[in-house]
């Protein structure tokens, strides 16, 4: 049963990385097993709805565009995920609070307000590049997309407010491992090792603004504004505590890893196969990389996990915007909760899955609103780190499990890495228009 959202903070018990204190107990034997089945989720599940239709699409754009050469910037992004993630479920454990009602108490009444509508419109975007990801797979599979998609977008809705959502997530989850295909297909697509090993420990910049169009679609996808207000929010709806935190750290950082991972073998595995025929034009092209696995059923395994990706992600997006809404407002927020319980939270959610379903179904560039979503997600994603950053350094929020000073500067290099990037899209679009660009 979940715990009433409002319930006081708790006070902290254990200390995070870079704190100082002396830390709880941790429990052993069938206890720690039990917690981990009771807790476990949050992270791996924020992390992985990365890996949706727009993500695989930008990880597979890179591999054709640049073949090998984003390795290590993507190396770089996934130490970034992991800090990011951390840091989100930390708030959550440690103050019983999601990331929206911690703005709403620490900012001010306007700068809550423009994390809220950040939010929503990196969102907005998200939502329609889901319900387009599942098309575009049923498509593959010769089924038309507007025989799908509003199946799909009930049957989303449906299990949140009526069934088990979190029965839902971790079929969407198994249905996501036929993802797992890529690391396989990275190995029989017989990439050039030397090269991959070589650009994932040696810098490779290009100033072309396709490159940096890509490296900041890279950062939206896998380190999106969504997924810290779903980490944060998942923690407190399942009721954890700062005893619980080791645990949900286990959770957050492996959840990182290995999303990142999977990221990564897209990149190779496409690489190999496409590498350097430039931009991805459909679904069926992004399909080639898994190949080597699946020979002439390449499409059937890319579709089914495009569905579970798209399915998962189209549940978490805006259960997200919804949670940090809901936050935000001061009302009752939960999955579940009836319709009559939590009013907003559920009618916003079901406002974006409306929304979503609807534009997906208009004729659009698929791959390129794909990508373009994320674009806007890197633009959008050092607003939110600001403030998931200010919050963790502060030990009026957090206490004793606030930042440490090396770990202060860590997060700190991390946002502005992330702004430096999106801030050198802009100037460069910016003077485009002018045709200085």
């Amino acid at each position: 049963m979940t715990r009433d959202l409002h319930t006081p903070t708790t006070t902290p018990t254990t200390t995070a990385p870079g704190t100082t204190g002396a830390p709880a107990a941790r429990p052993t034997g069938w206890r720690r097993l039990t917690m981990v089945a009771a807790i476990a989720g949050p992270g791996l599940v924020a992390a992985n709805a990365g890996n949706d239709a727009a993500g695989i699409a930008t990880y597979a754009s890179a591999g054709s565009q640049f073949a090998y050469g984003t390795l290590f910037f993507m190396v770089l992004v996934t130490v970034a995920l992991v800090m990011v993630q951390e840091m989100a479920v930390r708030l959550g454990a440690y103050t019983g609070k999601g990331l929206g009602a911690l703005i709403r108490e620490q900012f001010s009444l306007r700068l809550t307000a423009l994390a809220v509508f950040c939010l929503l419109l990196a969102n907005t975007g998200l939502v329609v590049s889901e319900f387009a990801g599942i098309g575009a797979a049923f498509e593959l599979l010769g089924v038309p997309k507007w025989a799908v998609i509003p199946p799909a977008a009930i049957l989303l809705w449906a299990l949140v407010l009526f069934g088990s959502y979190h029965w839902a997530e971790r079929i969407f989850l198994i249905m996501s491992l036929a993802f797992f295909a890529y690391p396989v297909a990275m190995i029989l697509g017989h990439p050039d090792w030397a090269a991959v090993g070589r650009h994932l420990v040696v810098p490779h910049v290009e100033l072309s603004k396709d490159f940096i169009l890509l490296a900041v679609a890279l950062i939206g996808t896998t380190v999106s504004p969504y997924m810290q207000f779903y980490a944060a929010a998942g923690v407190v709806d399942r009721g954890a505590k700062p005893a619980d935190y080791p645990l949900i750290r286990a959770d957050a950082v492996l959840g990182a890893v290995f999303a990142c991972v999977i990221s990564l073998t897209i990149i190779i595995a496409t690489a190999a196969a496409i590498g350097g025929t430039g931009p991805l034009n459909s679904a069926a092209q992004a399909a080639e990389a898994l190949k080597p696995v699946a020979g002439q059923n390449a499409e059937l395994l890319f579709a089914l996990g495009l569905i579970g990706a798209s399915a998962l992600a189209g549940a978490v997006v805006p259960l997200s915007a919804s949670y940090a809404i809901g936050e935000a407002v001061g009302v009752e927020r939960s999955v579940s909760r009836s319709f009559r319980d939590a009013p907003l939270f559920l009618g916003l959610f079901t406002a974006q899955i409306v929304l979503g379903a609807t534009l997906a179904m208009t004729p659009i560039d698929v791959i390129r609103l794909l990508i373009g979503t994320q674009v806007l997600q890197g633009l959008i994603s050092p607003v939110v780190l600001v403030y998931l950053l200010v919050l963790t350094n502060r030990r009026t929020v957090l206490g004793p499990a606030a930042n440490g000073p090396r770990y202060r500067i860590a997060a700190t290099a991390v946002v502005v890495g992330v702004a430096t990037m999106s801030t050198i899209l802009l100037v460069q679009t910016v003077l485009g228009w002018f045709g200085l660009g």
